[in-house]
């Protein structure tokens, strides 16, 4: 049994103050002038370290502020009062909301799994992932603890083709010739990021902390360049261009390449074949609504690795867009039925927010999730995607330093590894590549909605 796999964790503080939900509003007017003010008895000492941040022109005391309410039950002539902050309002958008950004900065900050300690109060149910529960049946066993030690789970997945069977002689020995694999000690990569700021230190960043997770990062072909040849064994290079244009010295030392899905896709792929026997190519898939036929043909064409991809908002293309998980489903089940799944590997990416959203996936039909926006939420980005229309950032993530911003990754990754445990234990499950498609551990709104519903109106 391989050793436990365990990332170590140290807090980096943000560089620009963190934008919480609630903000201080402290009237001055009407002061009794109390010769003990409570401003002054914080115990956390935020009115003392009160100071305007010129760069983004926003006051520290909300970012200070621990939520105690003491200067706001105290003061005698109740000037002092905690109101929802506008810019908290501002961040983000109806998907990538201003709490799923804030609890990625924590994650980010501290390596943690953030907790309320109130509970959940928001809806059971909703579009996309919001409406599908996981089975949690085994949380009440205490042996189920992958975090603490007392129980080994594996997060481990392999990438590349499979064989349906294998052959031996009378002897023993092995006679299929295996396929190439790599092995990733947890179920993420690192994809294109749909928008960015200029993207040389953030490709540093990415591509240091594959390097240290021991995962791959996606880089695009016309993002590579010699600075970047140190980190080629953790590189998914995403080719769109001519084989034949990659130096070969360079090739040697990829373990992946990703192309495109297009009417030429297999001559492209075995060029890079002939180029280099033992190289895994992936291929990119948009989702739509002929995934599941799509991703069987080339399957049975021999394909190993396929990467569907969503849009940010986790949708696919089309009028009448499903969310990734159903279309995930569709295409899992759809393999299932042609008796392929277990031959290819698939990625999925695209709206993935919260580590509960990369367990969801796993149990859809993935093997492997792919994280885009939520590495750059890492790195402080606010959604505000000014920098997709050439407006400069306003938190400056491109002149962020390279460690600096690998640290960070690695304690948002070390907070998903940790809550993936956590699901993993409490269902039962003590490997990851088990969880994949065990969707009779979940339940999802619209089968429970059709059970409950579907007989009313009729006569028995």
């Amino acid at each position: 049994m391989p050793p436990k796999y365990h990332i170590e964790t140290a807090s980096v503080p943000n560089r620009y103050p963190t934008i919480t939900r609630s903000g201080v509003i402290a009237w001055e007017e009407g002061c009794l002038k109390c010769p003990r003010c409570v401003k002054r008895e914080c115990v956390y000492g935020v009115y003392d370290k009160r100071n305007l941040d010129s760069r983004l022109m926003l006051d520290s005391l909300d970012s200070l502020c621990k939520d105690c309410f003491r200067c706001v039950q105290n003061c005698p002539n109740r000037l002092i009062h905690k109101g929802l902050n506008p810019e908290y309002k501002k961040l983000g958008d109806a998907y990538w909301t201003p709490e799923i950004i804030t609890k990625l900065w924590y994650q980010a900050e501290t390596g943690r799994i953030p907790v309320s300690g109130a509970g959940y109060g928001g809806p059971f149910s909703g579009p996309g992932f919001d409406a599908m529960w996981t089975d949690m049946s085994e949380i009440v066993r205490p042996t189920r603890d992958g975090i603490h030690g007392r129980e080994y789970i594996s997060t481990q997945v392999d990438l590349g083709r499979k064989h349906k069977a294998l052959a031996f002689d009378r002897e023993g020995r092995l006679l299929t010739r295996p396929y190439p694999l790599v092995e990733i000690p947890l179920p993420i990569i690192f994809d294109l990021l749909p928008w960015s700021p200029p993207r040389d230190r953030i490709n540093h960043a990415l591509l240091r902390s594959a390097q240290g997770l021991d995962t791959l990062a996606v880089i695009a072909q016309q993002d590579w360049n010699p600075s970047l040849k140190k980190y080629a064994a953790h590189v998914l290079l995403y080719l769109t261009g001519d084989p034949a244009d990659l130096d070969p010295e360079e090739l040697e030392k990829l373990r992946i390449v990703e192309i495109p899905d297009g009417p030429r896709v297999l001559e492209r792929r075995q060029r890079l074949k002939d180029l280099k026997p033992d190289l895994l190519v992936a291929v990119r898939l948009p989702l739509n609504a002929g995934g599941a036929e799509r991703a069987l043909e080339l399957t049975q064409d021999g394909l190993e690795i396929l990467h569907v991809t969503a849009d940010e908002f986790g949708r696919e293309q089309g009028p009448e867009p499903l969310a990734i998980k159903d279309r995930m489903k569709a295409i899992h089940l759809h393999l299932v039925r042609f008796g392929v799944r277990d031959q290819i590997t698939i990625l999925a990416g695209g709206g993935v927010a919260m580590a509960e959203h990369m367990a969801k996936l796993i149990i859809c039909g993935a093997d492997a999730v792919a994280l885009d926006i939520p590495l750059l939420i890492a790195l402080e980005c606010r959604v505000c995607r000014r920098c997709a229309v050439g407006i400069p950032c306003p938190v400056t993530i491109d002149q962020m330093y390279p460690p600096r911003g690998e640290a960070r990754i690695r304690n948002l990754v070390a907070g998903w590894h940790n809550q993936l445990l956590e699901v993993m234990g409490a269902m039962g499950i003590r490997e990851a590549r088990r969880l994949r498609g065990e969707m009779g551990r979940a339940m999802f709104f619209e089968d429970l909605e059709q059970e409950v519903f579907a007989r009313l109106g009729q006569r028995s």
